[in-house]
Parts: C-alpha cells; sequence; structure tokens
C-alpha cells in the first residue's frame, strides 16, 4: 500500500512548518521592534500568542479529525496558516502582525492530530510508534530550519515580512495538495485496510468487525475523560514532562547561560540546538524499540523518563558548576535524546481508544503538555522577577531547575501507575486450513 507514504510526506510536510512558525517570532524579533517601535514585552505577547492559541486548538483539533475527517481539517486549517503567514506579510502595525500570529497558530495546531489519525489507519499497530518518531524528527528539523534559514531569507531580501509572504504563498499550495492528494481511509483509493492487509499476511481469512454507530461528540469526550488510570496518570505525566523541557528549552536556558555563565547568545543558542538535534535522533528510536524491541510503550517511556530525571538531577545540581560547552553540548543533546521519548505516549494512549474517536482521544491527550507549558512558564515567571536591571542569580535558577526535578519525581511516580494495553485484535480472523476455515483461537 505505496499510496499511504504519499499522505503521510504531504501532511508531514505541514508539520514540519508547525515547528518553522513555532521558533520564527525569535528569529525575526528583533526585525519587528524595529519596524513598529514595540519591546520585548510585546514580543513576549507576539510568542505566546501562538502558544495558546495552538493549546486552546488541541480538542478541536481531534473532534474535527473525527467529523471532518483528515483531508477537510488540515487542509482548511492550513490555509487558514497561510492566511496569517501573509498578513503578517502586509502588515503595517503590530495589532495586524499579533492577529496574523494568533492565526498561524489555529491553523497549524490542526496538524498533529490529523497526522495521528492517518498514522492510526494508513500503518500497522506495530508502526504507529516509529512513525510518530519520524514525524516529530521532522517537526524538529523544521525548528532548526527556522533558526538559521529563516535569518538568512530575511537578510537577502532585506525585508523579513517578504519572506512571511512566501511562507503564506507556499502554505496555499500545500494545502491545494492536501485536498488533492490526501485520502482519509485506504477504501477511498481501493485499498485494503491495515487488518484485512495484517489476515492476509498471516494466512487468515479477514471478517470485518460488526458496523458501529458513529460516536457523537459528547460520547466520545466522556468515553475520554472517564477512561480513569487508562488516561490521567499518563496525562498528568505529559503535563509535567513537557512543561519542563519548555521551561528549560523554551524560555530559561538561555538566559540562564547568559547570566550565569556570561555567554554570548551566538555560544548559548548553538548549544542549545543540541536538545533539538537529541530529539531528532530520539524520537526515531524510540519508536523503533517500543514497536519492534521492547515490544511495550511503558518501558520505553519508563527508560527515557528515568534517565532525564537523572538529567535534571544534574542541572539543576550543578548550576554554575558546569562551564565546559562541550560538558553542557553532551548534556543537552541526552536531554533531547530520552526526552523526545515522549513521542511513544502517544501509541499508548491511542490503543485505548476505537479508531472512531482515536482523534478526539489523542487531541484531549495533547492539551495537557501544551497547558504543562503555559502554566509552568507563568510560575517560573515570577519566580525570576527581579528588579529593573539587576539579573537574576543562580540561586533563583537552582530553585527553578529543583521545581522541575521535583515535578519529574512525581510524573515518574503517574507513569509508573498508568495502563499499558496488551494486542488485542478488532476482527476475527479465519484461519485457512486443509480443514477448512477455522476461526483463530476456536478448537475442533
Amino acid at each position: 500500500m505505496k499510496y499511504r507514504w504519499v499522505v503521510f510526506v504531504i501532511l508531514a510536510f505541514a508539520y514540519f512548518f508547525v515547528y518553522f512558525h513555532r521558533v520564527s517570532t525569535a528569529v525575526v524579533a528583533a526585525d519587528i521592534m524595529n519596524t513598529f517601535g514595540v519591546g520585548a514585552a510585546s514580543i513576549g505577547l507576539l510568542g505566546s500568542a501562538y502558544f495558546y492559541a495552538y493549546t486552546a486548538m488541541q480538542l478541536p483539533s481531534g473532534i474535527l479529525s473525527d467529523s471532518w475527517g483528515v483531508k477537510k481539517t488540515a487542509g482548511v486549517f492550513t490555509l487558514l496558516a497561510a492566511v496569517g503567514a501573509v498578513l503578517t506579510g502586509v502588515a503595517s502595525n503590530f495589532t495586524m502582525v499579533l492577529i496574523g500570529r494568533v492565526l498561524i497558530g489555529i491553523g497549524v495546531a490542526m496538524v498533529y492530530i490529523p497526522v495521528m489519525k492517518v498514522l492510526a489507519i494508513w500503518f500497522k499497530k506495530n508502526e504507529f510508534a516509529s512513525m510518530s518518531g519520524v514525524l516529530l524528527a521532522i517537526g524538529n528539523i523544521g525548528a532548526l530550519s527556522a533558526a538559521g534559514p529563516l535569518a538568512i531569507m530575511a537578510a537577502a531580501f532585506g525585508d523579513w515580512q517578504k519572506v512571511f509572504l512566501m511562507l503564506g504563498l507556499f502554505s496555499v499550495l500545500l494545502a491545494v495538495a492536501i485536498f488533492v492528494l490526501v485520502k482519509d481511509k485506504p477504501e477511498e483509493m481501493g485499498c485494503p485496510t491495515i487488518p484485512e492487509i495484517e489476515a492476509y499476511e498471516k494466512g487468515e481469512r479477514y471478517i470485518p468487525p460488526k458496523a458501529v454507530e458513529k460516536i457523537p461528540m459528547g460520547e466520545a469526550l466522556r468515553q475520554t475523560f472517564s477512561s480513569g488510570m487508562k488516561f490521567w496518570p499518563l496525562s498528568i505525566w505529559f503535563f509535567f514532562m513537557y512543561g519542563s523541557l519548555m521551561v528549560y528549552q523554551g524560555l530559561w536556558g538561555g538566559p540562564f547561560f547568559r547570566d550565569v555563565l556570561g555567554w554570548d547568545q551566538g555560544t548559548y543558542a548553538g548549544i542549545l540546538s543540541f536538545i533539538a538535534i537529541g530529539m531528532i535522533f530520539g524520537c526515531p528510536i524510540a519508536g523503533y524499540l517500543s514497536d519492534k524491541v521492547l515490544k511495550s510503550r511503558k518501558k520505553v517511556l519508563i527508560a527515557g523518563t528515568a534517565v532525564y530525571i537523572v538529567l535534571w538531577g544534574v542541572i539543576w545540581s550543578q548550576a554554575g558548576n558546569i562551564t565546559s560547552t562541550t560538558a553542557y553540548t553532551l548534556i543537552h543533546f541526552l536531554f533531547g535524546f530520552f526526552g523526545g521519548f515522549f513521542i511513544v505516549s502517544y501509541a499508548q494512549i491511542k490503543e485505548w481508544f476505537p479508531a472512531s474517536i482515536v482523534g478526539t482521544a489523542t487531541g484531549a491527550y495533547n492539551i495537557f503538555p501544551f497547558l504543562g507549558g503555559a502554566i509552568f512558564m507563568t510560575l517560573t515567571g515570577k519566580m525570576m522577577e527581579v528588579s529593573d536591571g539587576a539579573v537574576a542569580s543562580v540561586a533563583q535558577y537552582k530553585s527553578v531547575w529543583l521545581l522541575m526535578f521535583a515535578c519529574m519525581v512525581f510524573a515518574f511516580l503517574c507513569l509508573l501507575v498508568s495502563k499499558e494495553k496488551g494486542a488485542e485484535n478488532t476482527a476475527t480472523p479465519v484461519k485457512i486450513t486443509e480443514a477448512g476455515e477455522v476461526p483463530v483461537g476456536s478448537q475442533r
């Protein structure tokens, strides 16, 4: 079923720009400040506009993926992101840029969950975690690509807004490709379903499951949020896991190196980028370990989280003592590598829910990491407040690092009590023998 790769590549390309847009504000922040005469507070507002819009759209993303389908959801909202990019490109004041940023955040928020839906329908169960890892690696490549090429293009054109115009026009073309080439199900291309393929490979005759009525949105939400230990411990773990990652990588890592170690921006930006590089390698490897080696989601998550906690312990206890760029490069690579193991958690969650509501369930789950990032950024911002002109002390940074370490210990306990689903068949295959057709597992 080669066509699944067409579907995946197009949507993965869209996900590339999710991360590209996520870091774009930081890259052109100085240009925006100069163009519209705004200060750091306005730039902070601009950055958070994307973040909060993205968070708010996670549940709608899941609901629409299940009700509208992947093609319509991803296509329509990629167009909306294109509108936001074009508005940013033609903006004559900061308010227009802010509105454009919100539209971009809403638009790209509707990409990840549809891709998860595609992986659940177009790929085998033992491929889901691996492909999720590949997807996140592509996203991190998008983030790295924005850091350099975006600045280079802005300098080449002499106008950062022209770059956003180009991004908007390219997003329109990408949306057209989604509408034309992406298919929601293999059946739309005349291809067999994944259960049919798996039954054939085993020499079994596939008997489709009985048709079930479409689950209403309210019932889908009820099933998701009332699933107890199947959903909540892992969601709480993800809240702390991703929240702590965002606090370090997305907010206070850079200022720590500037204020405590006296490094310049070029030095610490390059070293922090190794977190993303670590994820590019860690995410696919975690998926492979989960699908092919350990054949367990939870074991991979436990291993990755344990190392991640140890690294937080090093970052906290040795803050101000480690001054080597080489040491921090290694720490950051491992931080991203093992932190990226979180990608496997999506497979653990989705396996508890029927395909008809997997988008809703995954969307609900995806609220927690971004909510964790939002809350922890606000909380640690209060912890890091200093008087005008003052520089934050190493003690303040260590208090934030200690909080993250303690939260991750609690998160680890939540992970340990989370439930993992074993392999189950969704339909009854029939084994073809010389004596006739025999339902698998039956006795004669």
